[in-house]
């Protein structure tokens, strides 16, 4: 799931329900919640059954748009104005004053229940006319009167277990990453994609079980991504595209019932990323030191880079390159390691290594080839790897010769995870570009043991 909840500026509303011919209307989402509020509740109400009543649909707005409820169906807008299905909107009418001033106060501050993630579904009905397991809008009235405040107003119908929070504004809410994940990849997206599959495979067990949840895309999940496209009928070629992305989330939604009353839900831990926080100065290790790597990289193809030390530490010549690096690429310019910046500078990797001048692909063969190397990955970079393997194996009787065949297997693995130790490497068996690194340098001479 995203890295956390957001209030979109705007917000797209279908004028119907869903399959209909009804045109979208694209609103602020603050004025789309003082349009709700208007249309669903009486400004003569106690105030306390007014916010009551006017969180609940803050809830409801952002459940929709953080499950891309619609959007991963296909559709072109975020709600609908159908309180069959929805909440009612009423395009161009006026609002009441204090609904407005409330809304204005509290329109990024949204329901969920304690060890969740997600806006909470907070289903409800006017409570005379029709009446549902959720908050009862005219009950909120007598529970006002009868001195509750808002917040316990809403533990009456849902539940002690439920928290308010606020949420950061941004401009726009999109989860796909704009360009397919495969074999290879390492990041955050690949690690919802695993996630997803996971429990979307208790429901349907053909998909075969993701062991390691880790971010990196290996055969595993390839084939659990076959699977999943096999059933729900998309080209089962093992790539996360945009249709296979939407459809996956989608139906993890639904097996998690995540948009209605009585859910799952997304535990903190469901949540987690790759890489929960910003690498910035003062910051070491193993993150630094890839982030190195790649711009060390860059910088000889790109002038206005500063040349760096790949020495795991956050300092202020990583900081400069770091600027300098999210200036070229229209990335606010903090020299913070952020998700956007460390995948645009992954990205600006692989387009490097794969538009090569003639006078580097002399020696190509040596550069990591943009992708994590992971149990069943095959093709030339394997076999590269294994060749320099064993001429290490050679020199080094800790690591163990590997058959030449393209294929990274066991035996493979055994041999990268002993160079990783020689180097004090977290022994992973993953074939990163530290990890390559080191084994060119070996494979070179450049080290010696």
């Amino acid at each position: 799931m995203p890295d956390a909840v957001v209030v979109p500026e705007y917000i797209t509303v279908h004028l119907g329900p869903p399959d209909s011919n009804a045109r979208n209307v694209t609103v602020p989402f603050v004025d789309y919640i003082k349009n709700v509020a208007s249309s669903e509740i009486y400004p003569t109400w106690p105030e306390s059954a007014i916010r009551a009543n006017i969180l609940a649909q803050i809830s409801i707005a952002l459940n929709r748009i953080y499950l891309e409820y619609y959007r991963s169906r296909g559709y072109d807008f975020d709600i609908t104005n159908s309180t069959q299905y929805d909440q009612a909107f009423q395009y161009g009418r006026d609002y009441f004053s204090n609904i407005s001033q409330i809304v204005d106060e509290i329109f990024n501050t949204y329901v969920v229940k304690q060890g969740t993630v997600q806006p909470y579904y907070t289903e409800y009905c006017d409570g005379i006319n029709v009446t549902c397991p959720g908050l009862s809008q005219w009950g909120t009235v007598s529970l006002a009167n009868q001195g509750y405040s808002p917040y316990e107003i809403l533990q009456y119908y849902y539940g002690d277990n439920i928290d308010l929070r606020r949420a950061d504004i941004a401009p726009t809410f999109q989860t796909y990453p704009g360009y397919p994940l495969r074999l290879g990849d390492v990041e955050n997206n690949v690690l919802e994609v695993q996630r997803w599959l996971n429990r979307i495979a208790q429901n349907y067990p053909s998909i075969p079980i993701i062991p390691n949840t880790d971010g990196s895309f290996g055969r595993t999940t390839e084939n659990a991504v076959k699977q999943f496209q096999r059933i729900f009928n998309l080209t089962p070629d093992g790539i996360v595209g945009e249709a296979t992305w939407y459809t996956i989330r989608r139906i993890y939604n639904a097996v998690k019932r995540l948009s209605e009353l009585y859910s799952e839900g997304i535990t903190i831990t469901e949540a987690e990323r790759l890489f929960p926080y910003p690498l910035r100065l003062g910051d070491r290790g193993q993150p630094v030191s890839i982030i190195q790597y790649y711009l060390k990289f860059l910088a000889q193809f790109n002038n206005t880079l500063p040349d760096i030390e790949i020495d795991g530490i956050f300092g202020e010549g990583t900081e400069n390159a770091v600027k300098t690096f999210q200036s070229e690429h229209g990335l606010t310019a903090d020299g913070i390691v952020g998700e956007s910046t460390w995948n645009a500078i992954l990205e600006e990797y692989r387009q490097t290594i794969n538009s090569l001048p003639y006078e580097f692909r002399t020696y190509s063969s040596l550069l990591y080839p943009g992708y994590v190397i992971t149990e069943g990955t095959t093709g030339k970079a394997v076999e590269q790897l294994q060749t320099y393997l064993n001429v290490i194996s050679q020199n080094i009787p800790a690591v163990p010769p590997v058959t030449v065949d393209g294929v990274y297997g066991p035996q493979s693995i055994r041999a990268v995870e002993a160079v990783q130790s020689l180097y004090g490497m977290p022994v992973t068996g993953y074939v990163g570009p530290l990890t390559w690194n080191a084994i060119v340098e070996l494979y070179n001479g450049f080290r010696i043991f």
